[in-house]
């Protein structure tokens, strides 16, 4: 009899902990939960959000790799994306639980073991004849929540995928690529949101913001960016944004632009989510007096309900492409003894913003770039800039001839920008702002431009021009309490990839010549390069796996840059095109 018990005894502790352990299994196979994405800037084993947190610092507190040990970084393996479509790769991994899931040109998905660069699977997005992106056939990223991962298409749809297989569990579309609607950015996931912007202001597209149930992709909101558009709230109309015809005349409101196609960042500390505006439309200011609201801005959104907390525009009426996307990236301002809650931004303009992130009030305004022609300075006291008047390029009537050409004006930085949507990166350790920036300037004019559905709506034309000839590229670490420039490295190509930092004193970032470099933090010394073999305009990442460090980056050349450089584009039409993903480690000792 006691041996029976005791059999049962065994039998039921066995049974527990299989049960344990299955549960563990269950648990685990889960995925990452919204609570994991918000804690995800400080974990080290894997990296489960498109800027390395919600915050986008791309800050990692890993240190075994540093200015000395990275001489010792290897390549582990490459993975080639196939096929011909190898255009511009600008996509930053996300990695979990040992699979690395990267997005590629033309709207494609790969999922690949980390350890060994096996494929896992691949999905192809079918795209539709007369898809109409801006700026090549890009795609920056994807997001991760429990088993699901999901991307954006150029054919403006989301689609959730079973992250162990592959296979679609849903696929919403988000607007009509028909009308030039598309996506590029990686998605973002708040509170079970999955949250999106759009692309498309070069064809009269309105702005937009969007919250999406993670789990069925269902619309819970809609925030449109541009003045005098209604918002919707569970399917029912919600605010006007703005006030109607308040800094837009007529109904131009209704193609107004302000596409919102870099994506958002997010701050759990205020809880508000940072979404850039791009250009208004058309680019000929003479036809829209007026600010031009919320347009080349910095926007605050309640991620509950999608309403507008504050606005910041870094260009009102602007009318150099100066749209203002680019991300804007929390972090606490050290000044004066005080800790300020922050946010910085490195705008196409030229200026490099510090802005208070719970207010919307501009803290400091300076130049990153050697050459601002559109505005002597931005007045700290309104915000405002203020401008040379005689560089907007002049209106159409005003050429020779009724209907012909404007003034031409040469204007810097070129509407490219002074930081296009390249990442930065911010270090809490050295307090410093790591931004790949570019010197170029435009001949620029405008032309007479009425809207048509599905076509451009530009009313301009450009050229542009490098400023010198040794460099266009420069990498800059930024002191965000003075706005002065520490340090900077000088590439003769534009520098078009994100930008990574770590604790172990290292910033890394990729050059259109191919190289993935690492420089110190602190000094900008380069302390490491690896050719890849084809331009590096994807942003790297680091994690540890198996108590090694690694480091991932995508290199494929391409982009705007080839498409839209003018003379700059002459100077790189030799930069061969890929495809790859590359990983890197630190051995172990």
């Amino acid at each position: 009899m006691k041996r029976l018990v005791s059999k049962r005894l065994v039998s039921t502790f066995a049974l527990a902990v299989a049960m344990t352990a299955a549960g563990m299994t269950a648990a685990s196979a889960g995925g990452p939960t919204s609570e994991d994405l918000l804690k995800s800037a400080t974990t080290t084993d894997s990296v489960l959000t498109y800027g390395m947190g919600p915050q986008a610092q791309r800050f990692s507190p890993l240190t075994d790799l540093n200015p000395d040990t990275v001489k010792k970084l290897v390549p582990v393996w490459s993975f080639s994306f196939g096929g011909e479509k190898q255009r511009g790769q600008e996509a930053q991994p996300i990695i979990y639980d040992g699979t690395i899931y990267v997005t590629g040109s033309y709207s494609r998905l790969y999922a690949v073991d980390a350890r060994t660069g096996h494929k896992k699977w691949q999905y192809d997005h079918r795209l539709p004849d007369g898809i109409m992106p801006c700026c090549d056939v890009v795609n920056r990223g994807a997001a991760i929540l429990g088993d699901k991962i999901y991307f954006a298409t150029l054919d403006a749809r989301l689609v959730a995928l079973n992250r162990e297989t592959g296979k679609v569990i849903w696929n919403k579309k988000l607007a009509e690529y028909k009308e030039g609607a598309s996506n590029t950015a990686a998605p973002m996931i708040v509170d079970g949101k999955i949250i999106t912007g759009n692309s498309g202001g070069e064809f009269g597209v309105v702005g937009m913001v969007e919250a999406r149930d993670a789990e069925t992709g269902e619309l819970i909101w809609q925030r449109p960016t541009v003045e005098g558009n209604m918002g919707t709230l569970k399917g029912k109309d919600s605010t006007v944004t703005g006030t109607l015809n308040a800094s837009w005349p007529g109904d131009l409101y209704k193609t107004g632009g302000g596409a919102t196609w870099l994506g958002g960042t997010y701050d759990p500390e205020t809880k508000s989510l940072f979404f850039g505006t791009g250009n208004p439309a058309p680019w000929n200011s003479h036809l829209r007096p007026g600010d031009n609201l919320y347009t080349a801005s910095t926007l605050a959104i309640n991620p509950d309900n999608g309403e507008i907390k504050w606005h910041y525009q870094t260009t009102p009426h602007d009318g150099w492409d100066f749209d203002g996307v680019n991300e804007f990236v929390s972090f606490d301002l050290k000044k004066d003894g005080k800790i300020i809650k922050a946010g910085g931004k490195a705008d196409r303009n030229g200026f490099f913003y510090v802005i208070d992130r719970t207010t919307g009030k501009l803290i400091n305004a300076s130049p990153f770039v050697s050459k601002i022609t559109w505005a002597k300075e931005i007045d700290l006291k309104t915000g405002r800039p203020v401008y040379n008047d005689d560089n907007r390029p002049g209106a159409p009537a005003e050429g020779e001839a009724h209907g012909a050409k404007g003034k031409s004006v040469f204007a810097a930085p070129a509407f490219l920008g002074a930081k296009n949507w390249m990442p930065m990166a911010y270090n809490p350790q050295t307090d410093l702002f790591y931004v790949p920036a570019n010197e170029w300037g435009m001949d620029i004019w405008n032309e007479a431009i009425t809207y048509k559905k599905g076509a451009a709506y530009l009313g301009a034309g450009f050229t542009i021009k490098p400023l010198y000839d040794d460099y266009i590229g420069a990498l800059r670490a930024i002191d965000p309490k003075t706005g002065k420039i520490v340090w900077e490295y000088k590439n003769p190509a534009p520098l078009w990839g994100g930008v990574l930092t770590t604790a172990g004193n290292l910033v890394f970032t990729g050059t259109p010549e191919g190289f993935l470099k690492a420089f110190e933090a602190k000094t900008g010394k380069e302390v490491w390069k690896f050719q890849t073999g084809s331009g590096v305009v994807g942003s790297p990442v680091t994690w540890t796996m198996d108590g090694e460090q690694y480091v991932a980056v995508v290199s494929g050349w391409g982009g705007a840059v080839p498409l839209w450089g003018g003379d700059v584009a002459k100077l790189v039409k030799d930069i061969n095109q890929g495809g790859s993903l590359w990983v890197f480690k630190l051995p172990k000792a």
